[in-house]
């Protein structure tokens, strides 16, 4: 590094929640525009961001260094209640970084234990603990609520030196650093911590160090920084007192040494010196796959290979099928891909936990998404879909030339989710057992809102701003910026008012930060070895169906980090349908004395495919909305082939496309059958020509590429992830790869814009993006749109709310919410003014002829002439809506759930 070059070692980002403003991608840009080689991210007594950052600067070339300004103690972290009797503060700040992997590990257990042994407001760790894990860390002094700094301003010179001397003494000379500090407005205090620990440092022989402690990223950011504080205070701006300067900025290393270069250089200078010694780096990590037990007289491979065998043996003897030997060729192939990546062991946790749920009458789904193309999870009764049978393919589940951990979602009745985890905590221990982390981030209409609140602008003009922002779209959604070149309304509002001009500057310069923590609805870790020892978690408080609120552990780092530390990641879904399921069951067998067995029920059976046929389809998973329930009845399935290709197509690619009415036109012969390439008849007839599956897609590359399996995955999921640099680089070789075959280049272009069509994924709503939910903890509203931002990858985010059962309104966990696409939208006004946007098929609480209280689609409630209910805050002790003469509470929810239309899924 060049002499006069610097480091930030003490900066805060955006997961310093509601306190730091800075985002790492912004960061990164920023970092590589100044041409710094190395920063420094330190938050708020959490490491939250910390593999995030560290991806973020490595794609620009520059060093992260990992650290968190912890909070300790003043006596133990086991400590609870007012300040001691001197008057010092509970806690005081200290920056840690890590210098290597024993640093790192260390960073982890500390920030850990802040939360599972300190926690009493903040986060707090002690010395003793510091003292214990204190081996590669690098410890600075803090800002002025650091030890040193507090004790000078309260002129406790003499117990600032002692206390120094102690860190010294537990960190060792040359990684303990005094702090020193400049910003405007701040000078009388920060001038006299300087001068003293200036003077210390030099009689102690101690090294001083150099920071900003930036909290936003530029000078330009700062009124929106205080914004971002009065929403963590629930102020507005013009009563908010701040205690930081415009000052706390990225500087760059020539307003830093411009402040410091003459005074301290030497302190300048020791920036590079402890950036030079961090060499940890978050490499290529093991996988962390739990340690199945077997029995004593079985190798792990051996009782597998065991269990796996003989579940096809007696599936082949329930199944019959006329080509046995094909199924045993194809496990031996599964089998020997899975045993060469090491996954044994995760089959058999599966298929122990789902085991364990059917030995307990806990209703079990029959799988879900790629894991049903694999034989080895059929014969284990992981999945309960013949692959064979249905043509699904294993390398869409476990790829041999993408290694990566295998996904096996598992749905569970809502009652008995929390029963399985149970299990798995108990079976596996409980500290190697831990929730996940997810965090809710400002999006583009939230943080208008949020903005305007704390700028005490009126809530309909701040509303009307809001809902220019148009919904999600493709699952994605709109920012500020891209609305304001989309929305000519809104474009005009913000030339020409300053008010809302002000008002969308700082909510662009607060958009997408993340706003708070929660937890993962439905991913579990399961760890060989306590979760704390290999990623840090934090302590929270959830809302179980069965248990009410509870306290639980979970990770700090979100769903997509964890699987790059290496940890195995499992989805325990609690599906509403599966419950819906059993209770009819047991009406069925109460009533009757008999249960049916749903593996005896017909997929071909008349009378349902005739509700099919006619779009009775309501309260049917997937098949809810006038939408899909219209293409049903113009479809009229014939069989389950028909089913399935319906829920595959109806998303926004094949519907834009023009490919769901061409598959229908050529299912009832209308419309010719006809293959642009001989070589796909036999992979696209059952679908009548028109690709419709994934595994079709698959085929189609190997077919006419040459592609294995394995290569034509990788394109896939390039696809589904919209990567365009992965998907040019794959289209030219497919082209040219099917070309060099003989095959028309015209065609090839064509065929591949159908495929990258074909890839938009998304389910069918009844629900604005616009539409809010209430927090049936908090009592926020939370728009569906902020829901479905949340962590789109991450299945949606936990949320607890009210919704209609069909006989009462229950509190139930919100679990996925999938963006899904356009529909057209109407607004109606009510009597007292204001207006609603929704779609035709959202249903709303409403009274019949006889005054009998209901949930109707809006189309229906308009063609009826009936009236339409609607409340403003959720009733604490509510349990049923008002029927009869009744008024409607002033807290009823009445609007019915989003199950009906955005897809979520409840526990």
């Amino acid at each position: 590094m060049a002499a006069e070059d610097f480091v930030h070692l003490h900066l805060h980002s955006d997961y310093s929640l509601l306190d730091g403003a800075i985002q790492h991608e912004a960061l990164a840009e920023q970092a590589q525009r100044l041409g710094f080689k190395a920063i420094a991210v330190t938050d708020h007594g959490n490491m939250f961001g910390a593999m995030g950052f560290a991806n973020a600067m490595k794609k620009v070339g520059v060093k992260p260094i990992i650290g968190m300004e912890a909070y300790v103690a003043r006596g133990s972290r086991h400590d609870r209640g007012k300040p001691d009797t001197d008057g010092e503060r509970g806690t005081n700040h200290l920056i840690l970084l890590a210098l290597d992997e024993t640093g790192y590990k260390n960073l982890v257990r500390l920030a850990s234990l802040g939360y599972t042994e300190g926690y009493y407001y903040k986060p707090r760790i002690d010395k003793e603990v510091l003292a214990r894990h204190a081996e590669g860390l690098v410890a600075l002094s803090a800002c002025m609520s650091g030890v040193p700094a507090s004790l000078i301003l309260r002129d406790r010179v003499e117990q600032a030196r002692c206390e120094i001397g102690e860190y010294n003494e537990i960190f060792g000379r040359g990684r303990y650093f005094l702090e020193l500090q400049s910003h405007r407005g701040l000078e009388d205090n920060q001038t006299k911590v300087n001068r003293a620990l200036t003077e210390l440092a030099a009689r102690l022989d101690i090294p001083l160090v150099v920071t900003n402690d930036a909290h936003f990223l530029t000078q330009d950011d700062y009124k929106a920084h205080c914004v971002l504080m009065c929403l963590q205070t629930g102020k507005a701006l013009r009563e908010g007192s701040f205690h930081y300067s415009p000052d706390h900025y990225v500087k760059s290393a020539a307003e830093m040494w411009a402040l410091w270069g003459n005074e301290n250089p030497q302190a300048l200078r020791n920036t590079l010196k402890i950036a030079e010694m961090a060499t940890f780096e978050f490499g290529k990590a093991p996988n962390y796959l739990p340690v199945f037990p077997v029995p004593g007289e079985f190798t792990l491979t051996g009782y597998f290979e065991h269990v796996v065998r003989a579940g096809l043996e007696e599936r082949l003897r329930h199944i019959a099928p006329p080509n046995p030997e094909q199924y045993r060729a194809r496990l031996d192939y599964e089998i020997s891909i899975i045993e060469r990546m090491g996954y044994e062991g995760y089959f058999l946790v599966v298929w122990d936990f789902i085991r364990h749920a059917r030995e307990r009458g806990i209703p079990v789904g029959p799988g879900r998404g790629s894991a049903a193309g694999s034989l080895v999870a059929y014969s284990l009764h992981i999945t309960d879909v013949d692959p064979l049978a249905h043509d699904l393919l294993f390398e869409r589940f476990l790829n041999p030339e993408r290694v990566s951990m295998p996904d096996i979602d598992v749905d569970f009745c809502m009652r008995g989710r929390s029963a399985v985890i149970e299990y798995v905590s108990r079976f596996y221990g409980r500290e190697n057992v831990s929730q996940i982390a997810t965090f809710g981030t400002m999006a583009s209409r939230a943080v208008i809102k949020d903005v305007g609140r704390v700028l005490e602008m009126p809530y309909p003009e701040v509303e009307k701003i809001a809902k220019l922002i148009p919904p999600p779209q493709r699952g994605r959604n709109v920012s500020i910026d891209d609305a304001l070149t989309m929305v000519p309304e809104l474009k005009q509002a913000y030339e020409k008012r300053p008010e809302v001009r002000n008002l969308i500057d700082l909510a662009r310069r607060l958009e997408g930060g993340a706003r708070h923590s929660s937890i993962h609805a439905a991913g579990v870790v399961i760890s060989p070895q306590p979760v704390a020892e290999l990623v840090p978690v934090f302590k929270t408080k959830t809302r179980d169906r069965e248990r009410g609120e509870v306290e639980v552990i979970a990770t700090q780092y979100n769903m997509n980090d964890l699987e790059k530390a290496g940890m195995l990641k499992m989805d325990f879904l609690g599906l509403t349908a599966l419950t819906i399921i059993e209770d009819c069951l047991t009406s069925i067998e109460r009533e009757t004395g008999q249960r049916p067995d749903l593996t005896q029920i017909p997929t071909n059976d008349p009378a349902a495919l005739r509700l099919f046929g006619e779009g009775e389809t309501d309260a049917v998973f997937q098949f809810e909305g006038d939408g899909i329930s219209e293409i049903a009845r113009r479809l009229k399935p014939s069989g389950l082939d028909d089913i399935v290709a319906l829920n595959a197509l109806y998303r926004p690619g094949p519907l834009d496309s023009g490919m769901v009415d061409d598959y229908i036109e050529r299912r009832h012969g209308r419309r010719r059958v006809t293959y642009d390439f001989k070589e796909l008849k036999d992979v696209l007839e059952n679908t009548y020509g028109v690709p419709v599956f994934q595994e079709q897609i698959m085929a189609i590359f190997q077919r006419l590429a040459g592609y294995s399996l394995g290569e034509a995955d990788l394109v896939r999921r390039a696809m589904g992830k919209k990567k365009r640099e992965e998907l040019d680089a794959h289209k030219a070789k497919f082209i040219a790869q099917a070309v060099a075959r003989g095959h028309d280049r015209a065609k090839l272009e064509k065929l591949w814009q159908q495929l990258e069509g074909f890839a938009d994924y998304a389910f069918n709503k009844c629900v604005t993006g616009e539409a809010t939910l209430r927090d049936a903890v908090t009592g926020a509203a939370v728009s569906i749109a902020e829901l479905a931002s949340r962590d789109v990858e991450a299945a949606g985010a936990p949320f607890i709310t009210w919704s209609w059962n069909g006989r009462e309104v229950v509190v139930n966990e919100l679990v996925e919410v999938f963006p899904t696409g356009e529909k057209e939208v109407v607004e109606i006004e009510l009597e007292d003014g204001r207006t609603l946007r929704c779609t035709l098929d959202h249903k709303f609480y409403t009274r019949d002829a006889d005054g009998q209280g209901c949930f109707l689609p809006l189309q229906e409630i308009l063609a009826r002439g009936l009236a339409l209910y609607t409340c403003d805050e959720p009733a604490a002790e509510a349990k049923t809506p008002p029927t009869g003469t009744e008024k409607p509470h002033p807290g009823q929810p009445c609007v019915q759930d989003t199950q009906a239309g955005a897809q979520g899924l409840y526990r």
